[in-house]
């Protein structure tokens, strides 16, 4: 007898929906493709606003009538917005229900595409833009968190994988989307071709997504504000690093932070289920994953922001065969990904973090070696060894991660998760944008150097997770 026949009739439909997600362990098929299948198309749709406008801000900026330098922030608004709504929308899906949260944001992200479309100004733009923002923090907050209730635990492993695979693909195809758009189109339509995705994504979202347990506590508005402010400097003084000529606005920056981040973590020491995690940090080996995280992206997004100066400036390369030879990275990463997924649940991601971030390293390492004029074919498969590599280390860290946290935590683990992810890929930009100024000439190769340090130290610290106890099955 199934459950809705077993409860009494006047049970309310909400309450048997969210019996279902507290007892069963995962959906069934093919319920359970369709709820993967509105959580991919929400994340590349994410993914690419990201990269899409960064291809096209001349476009965008000649478009507008409006300065290069302003134009920046119809990429900046984008990124801070989603910083510091991460972890109170996160703390939010675990009161409200993950389903709520991913569905609100989805509904925000599609409204806030429709704004940017017919932005005409931009003022309009870059305020849309940070609603945009909000709505894809909404999906990505809660995305991992879902996941652990959509697939069976056993089955994790390969669910992370997946995930992790649409990421790489809308990676990889967000310099080819924006240009392919544009050579048919305006800029405008680069927000609009959101739309009839993301209202196919909602769609499928209605009917297809677990209810999830609702944690009985209040949210907590003042941690929220606290946790925001904290990011939001914090990603402010990092970018700074790499731009200002003025040491003391950074510094003053720095400052701030660390004055909220104090106010917060003592806030949140006193609270059994805090908005910024760090009950969860107490754990071991979540600890050590959310510090490879960090590290490991750091790695990525030197090479990722170096390598195009390189090609382009040292190379000789146009813009097009450019985004041609960085291809096989996000590629090789998408064929790896799903197949390190399925061998996270029967191997240590310690062990395959570990091989996999020494692989990234040597790949980085062997870029950075390269001739003075080195052949097309030897640029690509350093950069395919960089994105085995990853795709090796990044599912298994990832399922770690969420695996490591009780089911009622879910939501602070998925928004630590992405948090991650942000904190390493600003900091390797800033990175970028320091050495580059400090050495023109040898900048390029300097950043890959530096990010192959990055990986040894995202290596080390993967592989002290072989010592530690994993979290124990079903927690």
């Amino acid at each position: 007898m199934s459950l809705r026949e077993r409860r009494p009739a006047e049970a309310p439909p909400e309450a048997v929906a969210r019996e279902a997600g507290e007892n069963q362990d995962g959906l069934g098929f093919p319920r359970r493709a369709w709820a993967m299948l509105t959580v991919g198309l929400a994340v590349s749709m994410a993914v690419l606003d990201g990269s899409i406008s960064n291809v096209a801000l001349p476009t965008i900026a000649a478009g507008l009538h409006a300065r290069p330098a302003a134009s920046i922030w119809v990429v900046n608004a984008y990124q801070l917005a989603i910083t510091v709504s991460l972890l109170p929308l996160a703390s939010l899906g675990e009161i409200l229900g993950y389903q709520r949260i991913y569905r609100a944001g989805l509904a925000l992200f599609v409204a806030a595409s429709l704004a940017c479309a017919l932005s005409h100004s931009l003022l309009t733009l870059a305020l849309a833009r940070v609603l945009q923002g909000f709505g894809a923090a909404g999906v990505m907050s809660v995305n991992g968190a879902l996941i652990r209730f959509i697939f069976p635990h056993r089955m994790l492993g390969r669910a992370v994988g997946y995930n992790t695979m649409v990421v790489a693909i809308s990676s990889a195809a967000g310099p080819t989307a924006a240009a392919a758009i544009l050579s048919v189109a305006t800029w405008p339509w680069l927000f609009a071709i959101n739309l009839p995705i993301g209202a196919l994504a909602l769609a499928v979202a209605l009917g297809s997504l677990p209810a999830t347990p609702r944690a009985d506590r209040r949210f907590d508005a003042p941690s929220a504000a606290l946790s925001a402010a904290t990011f939001g400097l914090l990603i402010a003084a990092i970018d700074g690093v790499g731009h200002a000529a003025d040491i003391r606005p950074v510094l003053a920056l720095l400052g701030l932070t660390a004055i909220c981040g104090t106010l917060l973590v003592r806030r949140q020491l006193a609270r059994p289920a805090p908005l910024l995690p760090v009950d969860l940090l107490r754990i071991p080996i979540f600890a050590l994953s959310i510090l490879t995280s960090i590290a490991s992206f750091a790695a990525q997004m030197l090479a990722f922001v170096s390598l195009p100066f390189y090609i382009q400036d040292t190379l000789g390369r146009s813009a097009v065969q450019t985004g041609l030879l960085l291809t096989p990275w996000p590629l090789t990463l998408a064929v790896v990904a799903p197949l390190a997924g399925r061998l996270s649940e029967r191997y240590p991601a310690g062990l395959l973090g570990g091989l996999g971030l020494l692989t990234l390293a040597a790949g980085l390492l062997l870029l950075a070696g390269l001739p003075a004029h080195p052949h097309d074919i030897a640029l690509a498969w350093r950069l395919a060894l960089c994105g085995a590599g990853f795709g090796l280390f990044q599912s298994p860290n990832n399922r770690t991660l969420l695996q490591a946290a009780p089911r009622d935590r879910a939501g602070g683990a998925s928004g630590m998760l992405s948090t991650a992810r942000l904190l390493g890929q600003t900091c390797g930009a800033a990175l970028v944008a320091m050495i580059l100024a400090l050495a023109p000439s040898t900048g390029t190769r300097l950043s890959v150097e530096v990010a192959a340090g990055f990986a040894l130290v995202a290596a080390l610290v993967s592989s002290l997770r072989i010592m530690t106890r994993p979290a124990p099955a079903g927690a």
